[in-house]
């Protein structure tokens, strides 16, 4: 293995114990790589290695040792928390009964496939050996398609404790349990107490938190505890938890505000047990997807959940007939009994029902369980043959439509919130279920590492200082350059403002006048802001104006990186006028790059008058990989005319089912003589491909092209209501899979 910038030194043991007893720490103090990797030659049961406080960069730590269970090998920090690792490094483990403890990964990325390995070699694995109290915050690959494990385990009897896993930015499982040979399946590993910290939409597949095997291995049992976690926000894909083995237990867990569902993916005899789900009315927040054979769900707690499909409070799935392993099993002799769910919008049965996916769930019961919902009076959606599913004891609220004759009983919604803060059902109807008392099982605070903080990654718009930005040239990028994340620039109204150079957003930043007259933002270059890597943009009461800019095609006013971004932007321009993006052609407003994404991007209350090209261009993934360029988008209350290209362009390809987006709202809006440049290659006033949830309302369309939907990928919501279109032509569509409600052609 070739290593990053150390030599190994050939150094006496007696020097490591003499310079452990000097100071004062309990074990051999190793302050270099090299010290490391002589201190690991020499190792007996109850050695303890200790890394020297400070930051250890370009480091490949390897750690072949054999302790005892009454003596193992340690590798710790000299303190918790101040043994940094950062840059291209990682640490691999094998061999028996070892601990690790109190390090932090962070400002950098693994050169290898995985961060933390519970292995050294294919045939030199970890057994009884164990990494607890330890850290991996941001450290990401810059290349967001470019994938890592940050913790796979190996081997057999492997814990997993205490830890913090923080915002992992590009592809790849969080935590893996990897079980590819024989020593490394019914392993019995116990990962526990963990924090799970914020993970961002990745807007592809590959962004789950915890996975345990996967399908090639699906029908071996891994026999994995999953218990007392944290799940905050973990937000990566459909899958926050991946179950592809057998005879795993899932239980005690929290998921807290987290897009996507706990899902037995692959495998059987799978308990998930007395987890707690809190949506928080969180938009795509999901609870247990169950899929295969003899799966148990039981005593689970669901709260305010939003999520349609397959990312449902509980979702029964449909199977394939004597499918491959890779496919989905069909549901049989499973349980889901004595959950509570409340406020909650979708319970789905036979999900994915189609013409592969043909097998309905047999022997499977839903008894006695609570439901309680004023927020969807149709919680409940079949898609095929329930007959193979027993329903009995249940209970739900008077409201809410009942999916069968019997199995139901109908009761007042009777919903209080309990002493440990929890909106729960009355005590004879938890009684009725089994259950003592409602309360989370795990504490945030309770779970991670003791010294490292559960901070909120994300820095909102106008949080930080006010900076007043005086007219001129340059003064706008001078103050953006001494800005810090949260900041607000505010600019003179009436003040005119030249950009000579390129202006980046590095960090959430805010662009904003007062009312009155807007101050005029003009530029020389093609692009006016550059959102950057963790940057975000908000642009409030400006008037952006283009007849400064270079003579050029292809110019913008706000591009994200040209390079691979690993952490999501936000764009907002409110309340603003945008002119004269016409001084050549295939002017856009907003450019995107491959390898970046949006959370979010809003046009409100906005003017927009002669450009020739795209107002939002995001169309840049086009493999047909499930990949896309942003999740929200929201148009209202906003004016087009003169716009040669499309106002919008939005792209997602292929029919991978592990996203939910782009989700995108158009409202209250108009468009005048929009779309019908001759260089518009679509033809469209606005274009969708496989947006997943597209709603068009109160709009009108004056001698503009058409609006053109493509619907693929699942079951895609497509509404469009109270629309007029004069001069226009109809509506253009692959299928007709969308709903209208009073639209009108003149």
């Amino acid at each position: 293995m070739i290593r990053q910038h150390h030599f190994k030194l050939a150094i006496p043991l007696s020097l490591f114990l003499l310079g452990a007893c000097s100071s004062g720490v309990d074990g051999q103090l190793v302050r270099s790589i090299a010290e490391f990797d002589a201190a690991a030659r020499e190792l007996a049961p109850g050695d303890t290695i200790v890394m020297a406080n400070g930051t250890w960069s370009d480091v490949e730590l390897e750690l072949r040792a054999n302790g005892s269970a009454d003596a193992p090998v340690q590798l710790k920090a000299q303190e918790p928390g101040k043994v940094i690792i950062s840059g291209q490094s990682n640490l691999a483990i094998s061999g028996e009964h070892i601990v690790v403890s109190g390090l932090v990964f962070k400002n950098g990325y693994t050169p290898t496939s995985e961060v933390i390995s519970f292995r050294t070699a294919k045939n030199e694995l970890a057994y009884n050996s164990r990494v607890t109290n330890t850290v991996i915050d941001s450290f990401t690959n810059p290349e967001r398609f470019s994938g890592d494990t940050w913790v796979a385990i190996y081997g057999k009897n492997n814990r997993f404790d205490h830890n913090s896993l923080i915002n992992k930015g590009n592809r790849g499982v969080t935590l893996a349990v990897k079980m590819n040979t024989k020593d490394s399946q019914e392993n019995g590993h116990i990962i526990e107490r963990n924090y799970f910290g914020p993970r961002q939409t990745l807007g592809s597949n590959g962004g789950e938190t915890l996975r345990i095997g996967t399908s090639h291995y699906s029908r071996e049992y891994s026999n994995t505890i999953v218990r007392e976690n944290y799940f905050d926000r973990t937000s990566g894909e459909l899958e926050i938890i991946s179950s592809k083995s057998c005879g795993n237990e899932i239980r005690d867990n929290v998921f807290f505000e987290s897009q996507g569902t706990l899902t037995m993916r692959h495998g059987h005899y799978t308990l998930v047990e007395n987890n707690y789900f809190i949506g928080n009315r969180k938009p795509n927040t999901g609870g247990i997807r169950v899929i295969n054979e003899n799966q148990t769900v039981r005593n689970n707690y669901l709260y305010g959940l939003t999520g349609h499909r397959f990312r449902g409070a509980l979702v029964i799935m449909n199977g394939v007939p004597d499918g491959p392993i890779n496919r989905y099993d069909p549901v049989i002799d499973s349980v889901l009994d004595n959950n509570v769910v409340i406020d909650s919008d979708h319970i789905q049965l036979c999900a994915g029902s189609d013409a592969e996916r043909s097998a309905p769930p047999t022997g499977t019961t839903m008894h006695n369980n609570t439901f309680m919902t004023r927020t969807n009076p149709n919680p409940f959606t079949i898609y095929d043959d329930i007959s193979g599913i027993s329903f009995q004891g249940n209970v739900l609220n008077e409201e809410a439509n009942v999916p069968v004759d019997q199995g139901f009983e109908k009761l007042p919604y009777s919903v209080a919130e309990n002493q440990h803060g929890l909106l729960v059902p009355e005590a004879s109807l938890l009684a009725k279920a089994g259950i003592d008392e409602l309360k989370l099982p795990v504490e945030k605070d309770d779970t991670g590492a003791d010294f490292y903080p559960k901070r909120d990654l994300s820095v909102a718009f106008r949080s930080g200082e006010t900076t007043t930005v005086a007219p001129g040239t340059n003064t706008l990028l001078a103050a953006l350059e001494l800005s810090k994340p949260g900041d607000t620039l505010v600019l003179e109204n009436g003040g005119e403002y030249l950009l000579t150079k390129y202006a980046y957003a590095r960090h959430p930043v805010s662009i904003v006048a007062e009312g009155g007259d807007k101050p005029i933002v003009r530029s020389e270059k093609s692009t006016f802001f550059f959102i950057e890597n963790g940057g975000a943009l908000e642009l409030d009461n400006l008037w952006i104006n283009g007849d400064e800019s270079p003579d050029q095609a292809g110019n913008n006013v706000v591009s994200t990186s040209r390079y691979s971004m690993n952490q999501n932007y936000r764009l907002a321009v409110k309340n603003s006028k945008v002119s004269d993006l016409d001084v050549n052609h295939s002017f856009d407003f907003l450019k995107v790059f491959k390898s970046t994404f949006a959370d979010s991007v809003e046009i409100l209350n906005t003017e927009m008058i002669n450009v020739t090209g795209t107002v939002l261009a995001m169309d840049e993934e086009t493999e047909d990989l499930g990949i896309y360029n942003g999740e929200n988008v929201r148009i209202e209350n906003s004016s087009f005319t003169d716009i040669l290209g499309p106002v919008a362009n939005i792209y997602r390809g292929g029919t991978d089912e592990s996203t939910f987006g782009p989700i995108v709202n158009i409202s209250g809006n108009e468009f005048n003589n929009v779309g019908l440049g001759k260089r518009n290659k679509s033809g469209a006033s606005l274009k969708f491909h496989g947006v997943q949830r597209l709603d068009i309302s109160d709009s009108k369309w004056n001698d503009s092209a058409a609006l053109e939907l493509f619907l693929t990928n699942g079951e895609p919501i497509t509404n469009i209501r109270d629309v007029v279109m004069t001069g226009t032509a109809p509506i253009r569509a692959n299928n007709d899979g969308y709903e209208v409600d009073n639209v009108v052609f003149d």
